[in-house]
């Protein structure tokens, strides 16, 4: 029987050979390749849904000025309304018709207001007539329906973004916000067949491939627009094979699991569109502001055009520095708009010619108003113990007054300037706190003559000896005192010598170094006299005048001997602020604050300025000093504020420390309290009084402002009586030799029958009874 031939044995080489492996189990590879594959686009489905479906970007928190507040008999004036139309980016036109424009008639402005969500809840878009008269509002209406309206509220502007540590921006929009013009543009310029593909194009790919092996170089992309938002979201800049896989099976997960509209909204918030400083600018809510200072929703075809254009390369297309490169990249996306039919001729042509109409960018420039900010920063910290909560999109609303900044910040580079060249001073240094009487809102603050300078913050931290600024306090104390002090009570100004500190002797002066023997109450602190009110002050006691100044605001310790009575106490210009606030607000204490409400990134209220005013001081008394206080700007050591601004009732008061080291002033209109400071820091003398130094940045600021006239009304209880100039002593209309001065009518005596022995007539109604009486 034949042998079977045997088999022949593959040779080692043939048995190592991966080809005829791979031949015989290409299944096998082919399921564990898949497996693999599905393994890994398991792990990469589980780190879209974290990122795609949750918080996609950490938002910076957003920080509001104050909205302008407008409602009937409120006393403003059309440029003051203007100013803050034109801070918010509204447009003039001839007539107002979209949101954000405003026309300017006759007598008011018609506005079409954005719609906006402020603390108080979701206001919609509105079309409002303002009319005023005499200075005031007079009626307010909504040409929607014809509806009369009694306020009105302006959005607030944009201040700031409290910036995370990603150093990117964005503001994120919805699809519902955004011009369908946008949409369409996006998706005709980057990705054609958007709405057709499943995240990848393979076509758009070979067709790029081809044109770039034509050209030689890459001058065509195949990315879809879920590409890039994979590549800017989840994936670095690498060029590699695995890279652009990883990107195609990133697309494919989110297309499948997202629907087009939530994946182009995305892209709306993802997509880099420039730099701002060394801030990233994302998204086009945030690039509409940046490049043109309005929301996405009120852009013409044209701007959105540009936006669209400066995609393909933010730096190459950078339309400040490349303003022709950029125009001509926007032509190229209207002509692909008209070759689509989404433009008509006549649009396309307008559209063509229009300059690219850039905003400056300023409303985006991060470390604006760094004083004021520093504040809001302080407060949001009592306010959000949680510091990632203070960057993760808040809207926090403050009080700021955008324009009264700008005009604080201007009147102190402008005062500091003068005063330096005209004493030939060098390294002066100012700080200005501006709030709001009657709500103890802080409209501005400057802590440096820089008001740029984001270092130490005089406003706030800088505790300087205050001078006669302390003076009020003491003629408080003793007006509250109604039995015993009135504006007629005599002083003496005669030579005194107290002890002092360490058994020291002092000797007060007052700054004429003149003695009078004797003056009334009111003089003493009209003419800011030192002798009067130390002799006051002793009277009335150093504790209770301490007191005083604690009940007015401030908490600051004080040490107690003699010279406090003249200002040897360290206060800011804040503390200042606080303790003149309650004074102007009739003696009204309510705490300055920067910060009234705090928003959810979803708009729910999370926090909300809640002190109620607490009456502190006498409302009588109150009354009685700031009769003195307008004295002070009328005939007073301030009396160049009435030469100045004429019959616009003021008050104030000066206040020079020894050797002219620091100069104040605290003054105020019906509105508002301004407190400046002038000094240096090493301490050294200025020879700058209160009102040859911070007065003066006072009136350059009130010089730019609208200020309104100064009316108190009487309170129940007061009214004009009539003293003996020499005696004080109550005397009765008509008599020689008296002084007619606001009084607390029922602390005082019967008006007596006779002066002299014989009655004559009622006196006229005195200037202060005319102003200010009923």
């Amino acid at each position: 029987m034949p042998k079977k031939p045997q088999k022949k044995q593959p040779s080692l080489p043939s048995k190592l050979n991966p080809f005829r492996w791979l031949m015989r189990h290409w299944w096998r590879l082919l399921i564990i390749i898949a497996a693999v594959i599905a393994a890994y686009g398991v792990y990469l489905d589980a780190q879209i849904v974290k990122q795609f479906s949750g918080n996609k970007w950490q938002v910076p928190a957003q920080i509001f000025a104050r909205p302008m507040h407008l409602e009937l008999k409120q006393e403003i004036t059309i440029k003051e309304i203007v100013e803050e139309l034109e801070l918010l980016g509204y447009r003039k036109v001839r007539h107002a018709d979209d949101t954000g424009e405003y026309q300017l008639k006759a007598t008011g402005v018609r506005i079409q207001r954005r719609a906006f969500h402020f603390p108080h809840g979701q206001e919609s878009e509105i079309s409002v007539d303002i009319t005023l008269a005499n200075g005031r509002i007079s009626s307010l209406r909504n040409l929607k329906n014809n509806r009369a309206l009694d306020e009105i509220y302006l959005e607030p502007w944009l201040v700031t973004r409290l910036m995370s540590s990603g150093r990117e921006d964005r503001m994120l929009v919805n699809l519902k916000g955004v011009p369908p013009s946008l949409i369409k543009a996006l998706v005709l310029v980057e990705d054609k067949d958007f709405y057709q593909h499943y995240g990848i194009a393979p076509l758009s790919i070979l067709r790029a491939l081809i044109a770039n092996v034509s050209a030689g170089r890459a001058v065509q992309g195949g990315s879809t627009l879920t590409q890039q938002l994979v590549k800017n979201l989840f994936l670095t800049n690498e060029k590699s094979l695995v890279r652009k896989a990883k990107e195609a099976l990133m697309a494919l997960i989110i297309d499948a699991r997202y629907s087009k509209d939530e994946i182009i909204e995305a892209y709306l918030n993802e997509v880099f569109l420039g730099q701002n400083g060394n801030t990233g600018v994302h998204g086009f809510g945030l690039a509409s502001l940046f490049y043109f200072d309005r929301p996405i929703a009120e852009l013409n075809v044209s701007e959105i055009a540009t936006l669209v254009g400066i995609i393909k390369g933010p730096s190459y297309y950078n339309p400040r520095r490349h303003p022709e490169r950029v125009t001509e990249r926007r032509n190229l996306v209207l002509r692909i708009l008209f070759e689509n039919n989404e433009l008509q001729r006549s649009e396309y042509e307008y559209a063509i010619n229009q300059p690219l109409n850039l905003a400056s960018g300023a409303s985006l420039k991060s470390g604006k108003h760094p004083a004021f900010m520093n504040l809001v920063r302080r407060e949001l910290k009592t306010v959000l113990a949680d510091p990632n909560m203070r960057e993760s999109g808040l809207k926090v609303f403050t009080t700021l007054d955008s324009v009264a900044q700008r005009k604080a910040e201007e009147a102190v580079i402008a005062g500091v300037a003068a005063q330096q060249k005209r004493m030939k001073l060098t390294q002066l240094q100012s700080a200005m706190v501006v709030t709001d009487i009657k709500s103890g809102e802080v409209r501005s603050i400057v802590g440096d003559a820089n008001p740029q300078y984001q270092g130490f913050n005089r406003a706030l931290d800088a505790k300087r000896a205050i001078g006669s600024l302390i003076k009020p306090t003491i003629y408080l104390t003793a007006l509250e005192r109604a039995a015993q002090y009135n504006l007629a009570k005599p002083l003496t100004d005669e030579a005194i010598k107290l002890k002092s500190t360490y058994g020291k002797m002092w000797e007060p002066k007052n700054a004429d170094k003149k003695f009078r023997g004797q003056v009334t109450l009111v003089d003493a602190l009209t003419q800011s006299l030192n002798v009067p009110t130390v002799n006051l002050g002793m009277e009335v006691g150093l504790d209770d005048i301490a007191s005083t100044i604690r009940r007015l605001g401030v908490n600051e310790p004080i040490d107690i001997y003699p010279a406090m009575t003249l200002g040897a106490v360290n206060f800011s210009p804040m503390q200042v602020n606080q303790m003149y606030q309650t004074i102007a607000n009739n003696g009204r204490y309510i705490p300055l604050h920067a910060v009234t409400a705090v928003l959810s990134p979803k708009d729910k209220p999370l926090w909300k300025f809640s002190a109620r005013g607490e009456q502190r001081a006498d409302l009588k008394a109150t009354y009685l000093l700031n009769y003195a206080l307008h004295k002070v700007t009328r005939e007073g050591t301030a009396k160049q504020i009435r030469k100045t601004f004429g019959d616009i009732n003021m008050a104030g008061k000066t206040g020079t420390t020894d050797d002219y080291r620091d100069s104040w002033f605290s003054g105020f209109d019906n509105n508002i309290l301004v407190t400046t400071w002038m000094g240096k820091d090493n301490n050294e003398p200025i020879n700058l009084s209160g009102a040859t130094g911070a007065m003066q940045l006072f009136v350059g600021y009130q010089k730019l402002q609208q200020p309104k006239s100064l009316v108190r009304r009487y309170p129940k209880g007061l009214g004009i009586a009539h003293f003996d100039e020499e005696s004080g002593a109550l005397s009765r209309p008509g008599c020689a030799n008296t002084i007619s001065v606001p009084a607390i009518l029922d602390a005082l005596p019967p008006v007596p029958k006779t002066c002299n022995g014989e009655v004559r007539g009622p006196l006229k109604k005195s200037l202060w009874e005319r102003l200010f009486g009923n």
